[in-house]
């Protein structure tokens, strides 16, 4: 009975099925089996292995860093950059200045501007869109473009500049600083997304791996090439070798550069002084732009001769040209005449090359402006602008007079000869058409202004017109000049 028992037991036992263990959770399912060990080809042991390791698509999604950095390199391309902001249109003052390298007359315009993803199209009007081919006026192409504030090319306010990568030059401005801040704004990031568009994706850390494959060491997804391995120290031994010898260069060029400073040093403590090179003739004192005192000290007068042979031969040619003083005369023949009298040749103002007396007048203008130190000094410009406000005729007469008789010689003498040639020109004001208020026009500015111009320029040159006008009608009293 014992022996019939255990063979049906082992028969039983023989007809049972597999049994399956359920999984541990739904989200597992199907991602491990349980493998019953029986004879099968190493193949199938294989795959059945295989199927422990999770895919890709098994595995939960990564969460994405909050730190900016971060997560613009999760992100592909201009993507992860700012985002764009176009600006759909506003009139702005466009003015451009350079086409092709070659520099354009400044003309301002107000356009209608609109901002694309990498242009800034400028319109006429507002009418003429896109929807009109011929409506832009102009179309600047962004992508490797500069953007920079400048306050130098223009004296307007709030001015910003777009140079493109073909030599294009616009200047952008707008009366309202937000607006043209808003603007400057979008176009520099329009200009830096699309030049990263068109040059590729930004650089990555060197210790970022975003771009290479996930589980590349897992089976199925295959090994690191052995390319790239050999690519890598060569890329740092290049990288090396190029700092390197840039060093190098930056070493050589301080090295260079101390030589010349040394050299430098070594002139500048062995060359001879000013005064030597005057008294060796090597450095000339100029006639224009040489100071009143020093030129008259120089030729041992208190008139520079100059002056006083610009009006004899004013005074010879004769008073009654029309427009004396006030018609300007050929640029090229003063600049030449300017030449001869600083070089000290000698000269003849009556030759004809000469001839015309608005030369000669002009010349004798551009002396006076040209002076470091005006013929009326600096120290009396604001005494005489108080003293021509005195409404009393004869206090007002007095307080000039005793300012100008406290100027040193050769300023005094000077405005005696020059204000009695002026007089007399005035005599022949019916032929020459000049009043006193016309020269004061002329004169104001040329004989006096302020050391330091602090103050408004039209408010200075009222006065100074005035001061130049009072004086030559009352210059017979000033200068005690005889009735003649």
């Amino acid at each position: 009975m014992a022996g019939m028992r255990s063979t049906n037991l082992q028969s039983e036992v023989k007809q049972l099925p597999l049994i399956q263990l359920p999984s541990c959770s739904a989200g597992m399912q199907g991602a491990v089996q349980m493998r019953v060990k029986n004879p099968q080809t190493s193949a199938d042991r294989l795959s059945q292995s295989k199927s422990m390791v999770l895919q890709d698509s098994d595995l939960p999604p990564r969460p994405l860093s909050r730190h900016r950095r971060n997560q613009s390199q999760h992100m592909s391309g201009a993507a992860g950059i700012e985002p764009l902001v176009e600006l759909k249109g506003e009139h702005l003052n466009v003015a451009k200045i350079s086409e092709g390298g070659k520099k354009q007359r400044k003309n301002w315009s107000s356009v209608w501007t609109v901002l694309t993803t990498d242009q800034l199209l400028l319109y006429k009007d507002k009418q003429e869109t896109a929807f009109k081919p011929g409506g832009k006026t102009d179309v600047v192409q962004l992508c490797g473009a500069v953007i920079a504030w400048t306050s130098e090319k223009s004296s307007r306010k709030n001015v910003f500049q777009v140079t493109t990568n073909t030599g294009n030059e616009y200047l952008i401005q707008a009366d309202n600083y937000s607006t043209a801040s808003k603007w400057y704004d979008a176009i520099r990031k329009t200009v830096d997304a699309s030049t990263r568009d068109n040059k590729g994706f930004p650089l990555q850390r060197s210790n970022s791996s975003e771009h290479l494959p996930r589980h590349s060491s897992l089976p199925g997804h295959g090994a690191a090439s052995p390319n790239t391995k050999r690519q890598n120290p060569a890329h740092r031994r290049s990288i090396n070798m190029f700092s390197s010898s840039k060093l190098k260069h930056s070493a050589s060029d301080s090295a260079d550069k101390n030589g010349v400073k040394n050299r430098l040093k070594k002139f500048m403590v062995r060359r001879p002084s000013m005064k030597t090179l005057q008294e060796k003739g090597i450095i000339k004192d100029r006639v224009f732009g040489c100071h009143l005192l020093t030129l008259c000290k120089r030729e041992g007068t208190t008139i520079p001769k100059f002056v006083q042979m610009c009006l004899d031969a004013v005074e010879k040619r004769g008073l009654d040209a029309d427009g004396i003083y006030r018609v300007s005369g050929n640029l090229a023949t003063i600049q030449k005449l300017r030449f001869m009298v600083d070089e000290e040749e000698e000269l003849d103002l009556d030759h004809s090359q000469w001839e015309d007396i608005h030369v000669l007048t002009g010349a004798l203008k551009l002396f006076f402006r040209e002076l470091p130190e005006p013929l009326f000094p600096f120290t009396s410009f604001h005494p005489l602008v108080e003293a021509v406000k005195i409404k009393e005729s004869k206090v007002k007469l007095q307080t000039v007079k005793k300012l100008i008789q406290q100027l040193p010689p050769p300023n005094r003498d000077t405005m005696k000869l020059l204000f009695s040639h002026l007089h007399r020109v005035l005599a022949f004001s019916k032929k020459n058409l000049m009043s006193t208020q016309g020269m004061g026009i002329v004169f104001g500015p040329t004989l006096m202004w302020p050391e330091l111009d602090t103050g408004n320029m039209a408010f200075n040159m009222v006065y100074q017109n005035q001061i130049v006008e009072f004086i030559l009608i009352e210059s017979r009293e000033i200068f005690n000049i005889s009735g003649k």
